[in-house]
């Protein structure tokens, strides 16, 4: 097998990341852009989607890396909205762009129709997460979009299992087709159940920072793998576990918490950049299958399915916004009030992405019968329109609609401020603790080591409220970034002399990648860790 193809793939993936970094466009629409244009040009291979390797290998790693940074007491505070989103609405968008699909195109049949409809009904959990960071929407809406996608890709795919059973000829209910997904959905469940406290377990016991990582790695297609053995949802096993694991992160060493944050954030660099650009690179491969279907045709059926998806996601997202508060008194005094905006913001964020494509390439060529199955091709490209085109325009228009919505952002200030307040609270605790550990004769520190850890201790306290403080007339710098950038030019003095030490031969160099270590250290203490990512 030629790796060559892959390893540019990769490459060209993160370049074209990279490069979105410093411009006003998401990274995902630029990737797709660019998957689109390199699709015809000469000399690069054709790169199809396989739901074997998408579902198993690729979807597991971003759902994990969605889900563990997310907020579990804030996503079980908006339990309701997220349900309805990633479950009723799927559920009702397979059937009503299934069913406006049948009555739009000449012979396709329902059973066939509703395939479609399931497979472009979950917006995307990498889509929703990439766009939404970038956008900076507000928390509750944020929240509500990143676990509605975290959750609907397990209720689409066992919607498409069960309308592909029915297009094949395989027979299925009714109820069997509820049975199927209640065992999806419970056994998932169960299984994340079963495994999140054995596995934070182990998180916990290995005593390697090396080895915890390497188990971070495997943990979600341990998961999915062990949900998807039993017929259960895999995708809800990882996201079970991954939530588990991201609200107790605190209780494994800080080590482990290093090392994990900047493998992951690498992993998911990696593979998103990936996944969007293998999305634009499917374009000369699904206009080759449209067969009988001239293109003007399938243009025709491809607008009219974009609008049914963009509207009947608005069809959902309002009632389910007010319904259910004016009928129930309880849901009125428990959640936070809203307005027409954020239901807006919601019905136009619904991005599709890879799972979709990736559900689509796995629909067989041939049913029981020996059949070809009706309108596969056309299937294959009603769903990559649509997934073009809600990146394209809604995610293009998505930053525009909130800047003139004008929604309110996050509160930097205060923020900063919740943060300077809790930061004195725990600089508080710890002084107390160090007085009750240094009087104990056992813990005898000589005054300038005691000393250094109360001004340790007061850097700290101190760090945050300077964030509030003016800044500096002449920078433009508040003190707690001229502090880091002081320290960083005095790390970099002395991390010039090591090396020139080594140079020289007076130290070697296993010696001198001890010295710089710690000034990695040192460094890493003084710069705090931006989000800019």
């Amino acid at each position: 097998m030629d790796a060559l193809p892959l390893v540019a793939l990769v490459a060209a993936s993160a370049a074209v990341a990279g490069a979105a970094r410093r411009t006003p466009v998401p990274a995902p629409l630029l990737l797709v852009a660019v998957g689109l244009l390199a699709s015809y040009l000469p000399g690069v291979p054709t790169y199809t989607l396989d739901a074997h390797i998408v579902l198993p290998l690729l979807l597991p790693p971003l759902l994990y890396t969605a889900a563990v940074d997310s907020s579990y007491l804030d996503l079980r505070a908006n339990i309701r909205p997220i349900a309805l989103l990633s479950v009723g609405y799927v559920l009702f968008a397979t059937l009503a762009v299934g069913w406006l699909a049948y009555l739009l195109v000449p012979g396709l049949p329902l059973t066939a129709a509703l395939v479609l409809g399931a497979v472009i009904a979950p917006p995307d959990a990498v889509t929703a997460a990439a766009i939404a960071r970038r956008v900076g929407l507000p928390a509750r809406v944020t929240t509500i979009l990143q676990g509605e996608s975290l959750v609907n890709d397990a209720t689409a795919i066992t919607a498409f299992k069960v309308a592909l059973a029915a297009a094949v000829g395989a027979g299925v209910s009714w109820g069997a087709g509820i049975g199927e997904f209640l065992l999806a959905a419970v056994g998932g469940v169960g299984v994340g159940l079963l495994l999140m406290v054995p596995l934070h377990w182990l998180r916990t016991h290995l005593k390697e920072a090396l080895l915890q990582n390497t188990l971070s790695l495997l943990i979600p297609f341990v998961a999915y793998a062990a949900a998807e053995r039993v017929h259960a949802s895999g995708v809800l096993a990882v996201v079970v576990v991954a939530l588990y694991l991201g609200h107790r992160s605190w209780q494994v060493d800080f080590a482990t918490r290093l090392q994990e944050a900047a493998v992951w954030k690498m992993v998911a660099f990696v593979l998103e950049s990936v996944v969007f650009a293998l999305i634009g690179l499917q374009l000369s491969f699904v206009l080759k299958g449209l067969g009988t279907y001239s293109v003007g045709e399938a243009l025709w059926y491809a607008f009219a399915v974009f609008v049914a998806v963009v509207v009947v996601r608005f069809v959902w997202v309002y009632p389910a916004t007010y319904l259910p508060r004016r009928l129930f008194k309880r849901i009125r005094e428990r959640e936070p009030g809203t307005n027409w905006t954020a239901p807006l913001i919601v019905g136009w964020a619904g991005m599709r992405g890879v799972v979709s494509l990736a559900i689509a390439f796995s629909i067989p060529m041939v049913m029981d019968d020996g059949e070809d199955f009706p309108a596969r091709n056309l299937v294959l490209f009603l769903t990559f329109t649509t997934v073009i085109g809600t990146l394209v325009i809604q995610g293009l228009t998505l930053p525009l609609l909130v800047r003139v919505l004008k929604l309110p952002g996050r509160d930097l200030r205060a923020e900063t401020l919740a943060e300077a307040q809790a930061q004195s609270q725990a600089s508080t605790a710890a002084e107390a603790r160090l007085d009750e550990l240094l009087a104990d004769r056992s813990n005898c520190l000589p005054d300038p080591l005691a000393d250094r850890l109360r001004t340790v201790l007061e850097r700290r306290r101190n760090a945050v409220w300077e964030r509030l403080g003016a800044a500096n007339p002449v920078t433009g710098e508040s003190a707690d970034d001229t502090y880091r950038r002081l320290a960083g030019e005095m790390i970099e003095a002395e991390r010039e002399v090591f090396v020139r030490l080594r140079d020289e031969r007076r130290i070697d160099d296993e010696m001198m990648r001890t010295l710089l270590r710690r000034l990695d250290l040192e460094e890493a203490a003084a710069y705090r860790e931006t989000d800019d990512a």
